[in-house]
């Protein structure tokens, strides 16, 4: 495995904000970097799909750059970038699926070109290829990715994505002005008496929230909150580092829904995000397997 691209992507782990640990030091000193790994072709694929002033175009050729290179991988020649070769020993070494990275690819795909969401359904089946192909793998890392652990693992990710898609309402609507991506079901909007206009004046005119946003926003929260319970038993049945981590996983998304739910769902004008003590509550509770 090349160290310059492995500690590259233990560097990208460490610049990046997130709610959740990504190969933290309470992982085994051996599922660090190719955590990393993982988390640096998500990542990169991710910002193809958000950052910048690119065209529709160039993101989605950039995404087909990476799509090739896991052909290649799947076809057992050699790929182009030292990244892929890195990234193609790693899975070769660790008998990783191919799969739940082409559903990331896929995913990320559909962010360039898909603004809108009709129902819980479809962000479900967003959410099947954005954040469950992630647990997936690390369960195949962890050598333990039975069907039971997958299902229980499915739930967290997926809630996880829903947590992080609440959080960060005010950020996505604001991207790319006119085509802002909105991540909340639609035929619940319209059930709540939410449009976007009321989103955009939240937003941009810093209109106080009123009864209807917070009435949609914890029934939001209680529902994702159910979801992520509904995982819970993973962090029990892994044992050691790696429940440890999965209960830090855990314990920081039941904070964030706290957060948010502390506010009344006002993610415009306080964003939650954890901070020194919410990380303190976060290893508490993993530490006593709460």
């Amino acid at each position: 495995m090349s160290v310059a691209v492995a500690q590259q992507s233990l560097d990208l782990a460490s610049r990046h904000y997130e709610n959740f640990p990504v190969a933290s030091c309470f992982l085994p000193e051996s599922l660090r970097e190719p955590i990393a790994l993982i988390y640096s072709f998500a990542r990169q694929a991710d910002d193809f799909a958000d950052e910048g002033d690119l065209t529709i175009e160039q993101r989605l050729n950039l995404i087909t750059g990476f799509r090739d290179e896991l052909d290649l991988l799947q076809a057992y020649i050699k790929p182009q970038s030292a990244f892929f070769m890195t990234l193609g020993q790693m899975i070769r070494e660790r008998k990783l699926p191919l799969v739940p990275f082409y559903d990331l690819l896929d995913a990320f795909s559909q962010d360039v070109t898909k603004t809108r969401y009709a129902d819980y359904e479809d962000v479900l089946d967003y959410c099947a290829r954005s954040a469950n192909p992630i647990g997936s793998l690390l369960l195949h890392l962890y050598h333990q990715a039975t069907p039971e652990n997958i299902t229980y693992s499915n739930h967290i990710c997926s809630a996880l994505q829903l947590i992080n898609f609440l959080q960060d309402i005010a950020i996505d609507f604001k991207k790319n002005e006119g085509k802002q991506r909105i991540y909340l079901c639609q035929d619940e909007m319209a059930a709540f008496g939410i449009t976007e206009q009321t989103i955009g004046a939240y937003v941009h005119a810093k209109q106080p929230i009123d009864d209807y946003w917070q009435q949609f926003m914890h029934f939001n929260l209680r529902r994702v909150h159910a979801l992520l319970n509904s995982g819970k038993p993973l962090g029990k049945i892994l044992r050691g580092r790696i429940g440890f981590e999965m209960r830090m996983v855990i314990a920081g998304g039941e904070r964030i829904i706290h957060k948010i739910s502390a506010v009344n769902g006002d993610v415009f004008n306080r964003r939650p995000k954890l901070n020194y003590w919410d990380w303190a509550i976060v290893f508490s509770k993993a530490l006593l397997k709460l």
